[in-house]
């Protein structure tokens, strides 16, 4: 479904962030991408959906594919109409209007009105709550139903591919659990899903594959479940043994004992 290669993106022609990453997201399933802050995570979907230039940066190396298509610095909207949707970390909903004009909007890249309200229904059967706040203003939802409506907003354009970044972030145990239960239906409704996501347990807990990035490129993958078995990454990410920090120990001692 996505098929990143050997990315390097630049900033202001100076500053590289990513260092020849590649990453493959298989149709049909859900991928996750750990990382500390700075490591390059938000870069990765800005290229994806083309939104690089609005921050100054650019693709200076590698491509994108979605699909088997070259989507490599193309328009956002192209990508959009392409098969790619994006929820921004922060959730970012239009506050000023009400939920139903949040789905609505969505949907603005689409002409079949039969398609919008099957994208509509679904919305509405996967997010009960949105159904009862439909003309409620947006900016007045709980911070948990502001990221459904986020969700919900991003399905109306009916992609092939869910980029997610930073799903539970600000939200309570309880919400996060409903959060990860939303994305697998939505998985398994038929919509491959590239996971961004500090939550390293509610990420590989659901994930069929996993990357780990730092300073821009990848150190790590493997499948989900060997990622949450790995003792680096129980250790850096999951807070278990003595450093609780992923920054806590030279990198290139790290490098070293995940190339062995």
């Amino acid at each position: 479904m996505l098929a990143v290669s050997n990315l390097e993106v630049v900033y202001d022609d100076v500053v590289l962030v990513l260092r020849g990453l590649s990453l493959h997201v298989p149709d049909g399933a859900i991928v996750a991408v750990l990382g500390a802050n700075g490591a390059g995570k938000t870069t990765l979907l800005r290229a994806v959906t083309g939104l690089l230039g609005p921050h100054r940066g650019k693709i200076t190396k590698g491509t994108v594919r979605l699909a088997g298509g070259d989507i490599t610095g193309a328009d956002p909207a192209a990508i959009v109409r392409g098969g790619i949707a994006q929820v921004l970390e922060g959730r970012r909903v239009f506050a000023e209007i009400t939920v139903d004009e949040n789905l609505r909007a969505g949907a603005y890249t689409r002409r079949s009105r039969t398609e919008v309200k099957e994208s509509y229904a679904r919305v509405l059967d996967l997010f009960p709550v949105l159904a009862q706040r439909r003309k409620s203003i947006a900016g007045y939802l709980s911070g948990g139903e502001q990221q459904m409506l986020a969700i919900g907003r991003a399905l109306m354009a009916s992609p092939k591919l869910l980029l997610l970044d930073e799903p539970s972030l600000g939200l309570a145990p309880r919400l996060v659990e409903q959060v990860r239960d939303i994305v697998v239906q939505i998985n398994q409704q038929g919509t491959s899903v590239l996971l961004i996501e500090q939550n390293a347990v509610m990420a590989l807990a659901i994930a069929n594959f996993g990357y780990v990035l730092e300073n821009g490129k990848v150190v790590k993958d493997g499948p989900a479940a060997d990622l949450l078995a790995d003792e680096d990454i129980r250790e850096f990410y999951l807070g278990s043994g003595e450093r609780r920090s992923f920054a806590d120990v030279k990198s290139y001692r790290r490098r070293k004992r995940w190339s062995a």
